[in-house]
């Protein structure tokens, strides 16, 4: 069995198909042009690399409309869905897709969350943030002589981050995972 992870499905959100990045202008998820389409898209994606027992979790954010949810029950593994800013419906929505449900989650040495934590929570879980909610964006640090750069105790899992296919956990862990720049 695999672990996976990835966050930010919105799944029947045909909204998100037309965000763009602010510095770019590109779309943020140009495989697909409505949620119809992206969301086939990203259950081939999830289907062609996770198995039918493989772990998942869901970072939030699983769907915006009520109606969607049940899409997610194409999609391969068994999935813990960690609720998102999104994630507003009842449990009993979410309850037949899931075997659990949670609001943050520690995964070996980092805590899963839908929203980053802050940076001073960090030294309890060690290694750093798995999260989602940024989409295309990252957590940022200033060094001591002011320059912004990317925080890498913070590791983004959402869609737009891995291209919508899930992303295994072994990866992060050995610290393979290198973020796209947008």
């Amino acid at each position: 069995m695999k672990t996976f992870l990835i966050s930010d499905l919105h799944l029947g959100h045909n909204g998100v198909y037309r965000f763009t990045h602010q510095n770019t202008g590109q779309r943020i998820r140009p495989w697909a042009d409505n949620a119809e389409d992206g969301d086939r898209i990203l259950m081939e994606r999830w289907n062609s690399v996770v198995g039918k027992t493989d772990r998942v979790y869901v970072l939030g954010d699983v769907s915006i409309a009520r109606s969607a949810i049940k899409k997610i029950a194409d999609f391969n593994g068994r999935k813990v869905l960690i609720k998102g800013n999104h994630d507003i419906f009842k449990l009993k929505d979410y309850e037949p897709y899931f075997d659990d449900i949670r609001g943050s989650h520690k995964l070996d040495q980092f805590v899963l969350t839908h929203i980053p934590v802050h940076p001073e929570s960090l030294a309890r879980w060690t290694q750093g943030n798995i999260h989602g909610h940024l989409h295309t964006n990252r957590v940022m640090r200033k060094t001591w002589y002011g320059k912004s750069v990317e925080d890498r105790r913070y590791i983004n899992v959402s869609v737009e981050q891995l291209n919508g296919y899930p992303i295994n956990f072994e990866i992060i862990k050995k610290g393979m995972y290198i973020q796209p720049v947008f």
